[in-house]
């Protein structure tokens, strides 16, 4: 996937600071100048923000055309007073956009508990229809980041068409049928039907395959606009560079992970079942002790038998057919290997990507998965958040 800065045709944006937290950019709209089909996939968290409830109704009809995004305030756990106030904010962006108000898909994203500052977001708004830009997602990318160290964004071409992805996530991240936050848009004509299928393969290979801290947010949210303005396009193409798309904005966001110096692949082959691969890489990848080991460039590959071995609804692995390896060198199989690997590893786990290698020795199905590293930075970025 190249990252070329290409902009489809006939959306506008705008992105500002409005003052929910600090100076940096903390509000942005992104609006088609057409009607666009559109599909999104939200958290399961039952704990799930006021942005999730009502995103959940606009696009039930297929159909969208624009989002609204604000950092810094997640609107979650705020009650009936927080699914009134972002209604209000889908209501004022309608008619500054003079859209339907079925037509706006709102997100939100940040601190939790807290009402949104209903007066700075009314002030944003006004006007906010003379500010929309063409070819500005870029700025976009920047105002939806909160822990983030710097914006997610891909862009392809697939035919006459042009697909653009924007995500932020860096923390409370394990997602369940969504990412943290993502918005892709593409000016090729995809039907809704097509578009929430395609959308949900490539979520299940990439935003459903990362964790960085095994926590699923209570505001996840991917969804995708498709304006048919650049006209027709080859559908195996389309789900191909939407899914190719997706899995790099995925790694993206696991290397971005609070105050992580590692990312982390873990592929689990020779599984009885692909859902029997991903629970054992996710176990993998889910552990403190191996996330640790990984930071300090420890040598310690029984955490990663450990970690297989502490699934316990995977009563069918045998610790005889399971072999392990760090990129392409083994360490277990069946038996430990020579010791001497041990200096080997401790020089290849100072590498800034690490690819652990698992086979069970049981079938043909695979999956992999991304995380990262577990470090002191995590624990003071965390430990300060609301401060």
């Amino acid at each position: 996937m190249q990252q070329l800065n290409l902009q489809p045709r006939g959306f506008r944006t705008c992105a500002k600071n409005i003052g929910i937290k600090d100076t940096t950019l903390d509000f942005t709209v992104i609006a088609s100048d057409v009607p666009a089909s559109a599909a999104a996939l939200f958290t399961q968290n039952r704990f799930c923000g006021a942005a999730i409830v009502v995103g959940k109704e606009q696009v039930a009809d297929g159909r969208l055309q624009a989002f609204v995004i604000n950092s810094k305030n997640a609107n979650v756990a705020t009650g009936e007073q927080g699914l009134a106030n972002i209604r209000e904010v889908v209501h004022l962006v309608a008619d500054e956009l003079t859209l339907g108000y079925g037509d706006v898909l709102p997100s939100s994203t940040g601190v939790i508990g807290r009402q949104l500052p209903m007066e700075k977001i009314r002030q944003g708004i006004h006007g906010l229809g003379k500010q929309m830009k063409h070819g500005s997602i870029e700025q976009a990318a920047l105002a939806i980041m909160t822990t983030d160290t710097h914006p997610k964004m891909r862009s392809c071409r697939i035919g006459n068409a042009v697909l653009v992805g924007i995500a932020k996530g860096s923390g409370m991240i394990e997602p369940n049928m969504a990412t943290m936050l993502c918005y892709f848009m593409t000016d090729a004509n995809i039907a809704p039907d097509i578009l929430h299928q395609s959308l949900k393969e490539a979520v299940d290979t990439s935003f459903n395959m990362i964790s960085i801290d095994t926590d699923t947010s209570t505001s996840d949210t991917v969804a995708i606009m498709a304006n048919g303005l650049a006209g027709d396009v080859d559908l195996y193409e389309f789900r191909c560079a939407l899914k190719s798309m997706a899995i790099e904005l995925a790694k993206e966001l696991a290397r971005d992970g609070e105050g992580a110096t590692k990312l982390i692949e873990v592929t689990v082959e020779g599984a009885a079942s692909h859902a029997q691969a991903k629970r054992v890489s996710k176990s993998i990848v889910n552990s403190p002790l191996v996330k640790t080991a990984v930071f300090g460039s420890d040598p310690n590959w029984g955490r990663i038998a450990m970690a297989i071995g502490k699934c316990d609804d995977e009563r069918s692995i045998v610790p005889e057919k399971v072999s392990i390896a760090f990129g392409d060198l083994l360490v277990y199989q069946g038996q430990p290997l020579d010791d001497d690997n041990l200096g080997l590893l401790q020089t290849y786990l100072h590498n800034d990507e690490v690819a652990i290698r698992v086979s069970l020795g049981l079938g043909d199905e695979h999956a992999t998965v991304w995380g990262c590293d577990l470090t002191p930075n995590y624990v003071h970025i965390n430990g300060m958040y609301t401060t």
